[in-house]
């Protein structure tokens, strides 16, 4: 089961947070080989989606890195999300890692 997690996303401005992968028993999960996908959605059931950029960042430590740049997200209206990340082995076992609520505040400054 995935752990969940809130994000909070500032408009107009660069996003990142980190996420440590561990297994149900909290051992670190190693990484290599793997590929990791994130993105979010208005509701589960929009068709309109935006990709949140995840990069396996430390293959030993089984850290992803999670991040959008000030561009993107100026294009976030403000508001609640759904958002989740996935990884895969390399082999198509695709696994949930994380999954949440993401907040857009709204920028003043534009």
């Amino acid at each position: 089961m995935a752990a969940y997690s809130e994000l909070v996303i500032e408009q107009n401005a660069t996003f990142k947070t980190t996420v440590n992968v561990e297994d149900a028993y909290g051992n670190v999960v190693n990484l290599n080989g793997y590929s990791a996908a994130s993105m979010m959605r208005k509701s589960y059931y929009s068709t309109t989606s935006y990709v949140i950029t995840a990069n396996v960042t430390n293959l030993i430590t089984g850290e992803i890195t999670l991040s959008m740049t000030a561009a993107n997200t100026a294009l976030l209206s403000p508001g609640r999300y759904a958002y989740d990340l996935i990884i895969n082995d390399g082999a198509n076992t695709i696994t949930r890692v994380v999954e949440g609520v993401a907040t857009v505040l709204p920028a003043v400054t534009k």
